[in-house]
Parts: structure tokens; C-alpha cells; sequence
């Protein structure tokens, strides 16, 4: 059985993914790039199965930067009719999974009003879902988030001396996603690329040289395996001065044990 090696009790609670390689795989076929989004669709949703079946409780993907609008207008013009085009395909299928679907970035001029109220409705449609929230960061930026958080604290008019790590924190798009316990990589690229960069703090990083269109549940599990035999100190030591490895249990709960 595919996760006989994990250990269901410790599986990440939030689980983020950096879905990249979709262009390199399909010039690698002799195809247009943008065939390798459409490959990626496949991908995405074999691992939202797969997140479920494990019990993964949130799960978010970075499906559109604030640094893509420089990509040719060609490829941004798919981009934005195919994320359309998922929302209105997917999004009752999601829904009766008990999925809640959110979403994070700034919502610009650039983002067509159309695609604004697909969001809007998606997220009005699964509100009181609880079997996991998906979270797509669309027209997101990490840098972006920090800066739009920061121009919230200034303009609340709290004083420079009670700003505290807690006041920017609850000012980031979603104050109720909680940092992610693992962030997935693809396409061997070992890098963050201003995903996530406030939350990202104490997440495990996993790089996986496959290519986005071709990550499958399987792949999610092999992260989460490595992830599962990793120690998770948070800066911290044991009183006798060894590591302390600090899990969480499935309900999110901290759990310290000597490492």
C-alpha cells in the first residue's frame, strides 16, 4: 500500500506546494507551454485526492505570482481563462468532498472582474466546509503580502513601539491559515520564489526534481515520508542540552520529544 510508510498520525497539517515545471515539460515534448498548464491540472487534482485521503487539513498552491504578468501575453491570457475555467468545472466536485476553497494575493486591476467573482462565489459556496481548505495564491506575491499588511498596521494607526510579530501576522491575506508544516517544491528548483515568505519561516522544504505535470499523490507521500523522519526543533533545546524535536499530532497539537 502506497502509505503504509507514513505514519497516519503525524501527517502535516498544512501542506503547501510551489507547482513548477509546467513549461519546461511541455517544450521538452516539442509543445506549447501552455499545454503543460493544461497537464497540470491532472497533477493538482490527483493530489488533492490524495491530501484528502490522508487527512491532510489545509492545502495551498501557488498558481499565479505577481511576477507572472511578465510572462508573454499569450501564455497570461490562458493562464487567466483556464484558472476560469477550473474554478467553474471543479468547484462543485470539491464542494461536495466537504472542500473549502479560499484564495490569497491582491485582487488589481489586472485580475478580471469575471474571475474575481468566480473566486467569490467558490468561496461562498464551500464556506462551511471543514474537511480541508484549499487555499490557491493567485496573483501572489510574498513581498506583497508583507508590504499590504504592514500599510494595514500604519493605517489602523497603532504606534510603532506595540507593533509586535502578532500584528503583522494578523493583517496577512488570511489570518487563519496556519504556517505550513511542509512546502513542496517541483521541477528542481531550490528556491521559495515569494511564496509564503512570512508563513515559510519554520516550514520543512522538500525539492523534488519532477516536474509538476508529472507529481502524483505518490510524490506527495514521498514528501511527507521525508518530511515525517525529519526533527522540527523551532530553535529549541532539550534541558540536558541535546536537540528537541518538536512533531505535531494530527489535530495540529505540538508534540516534544527528545531528538
Amino acid at each position: 500500500m502506497i502509505t503504509a510508510a507514513l505514519d497516519l498520525d503525524r501527517v502535516p497539517s498544512h501542506v503547501a506546494c510551489v507547482m513548477d515545471g509546467n513549461g519546461r515539460w511541455a517544450q521538452s515534448r516539442g509543445l506549447p507551454r501552455t499545454e503543460g498548464h493544461r497537464a497540470g491540472e491532472e497533477a493538482l487534482f490527483d493530489v488533492v485526492d490524495g491530501a484528502l485521503d490522508i487527512g491532510v487539513e489545509w492545502l495551498t498552491v501557488y498558481a499565479f505570482s505577481t511576477e507572472n504578468w511578465r510572462r508573454p501575453p499569450d501564455e497570461v491570457r490562458f493562464l487567466l481563462e483556464f484558472n476560469e475555467d477550473i474554478l467553474l468545472r471543479r468547484r462543485d466536485d470539491l464542494h461536495e468532498r466537504g472542500v473549502r476553497i479560499r484564495f490569497v494575493g491582491r485582487r488589481d486591476r489586472r485580475v478580471p472582474k469575471k474571475l474575481i467573482q468566480l473566486m467569490d462565489d467558490a468561496v461562498e459556496l464551500t464556506r462551511r466546509n471543514r474537511r480541508m481548505t484549499f487555499t490557491i495564491a493567485f496573483n501572489y506575491g510574498g513581498r506583497a503580502e508583507i508590504v499590504d499588511a504592514v500599510r494595514a498596521v500604519v493605517n489602523s494607526g497603532i504606534s510603532a513601539d506595540r507593533i509586535t510579530e502578532r500584528t503583522i501576522a494578523c493583517r496577512l491575506y488570511d489570518p487563519e491559515m496556519p504556517e505550513p508544516d511542509l512546502m513542496i517544491r517541483t521541477s528542481g528548483e531550490c528556491r521559495t520564489s515569494n511564496f509564503l515568505l512570512w508563513e515559510l519561516a519554520y516550514s520543512e522544504l522538500y525539492f523534488t526534481d519532477t516536474a509538476w505535470p508529472d507529481f502524483r499523490r505518490v510524490d506527495l507521500y514521498e514528501a511527507i515520508r521525508v518530511y515525517q523522519e525529519r526533527e522540527r526543533r523551532f530553535g529549541q533545546v532539550s534541558p540536558n542540552g541535546a536537540s528537541s524535536a518538536i512533531t505535531f499530532n494530527g489535530d495540529g497539537k505540538r508534540r516534544d520529544h527528545p531528538g
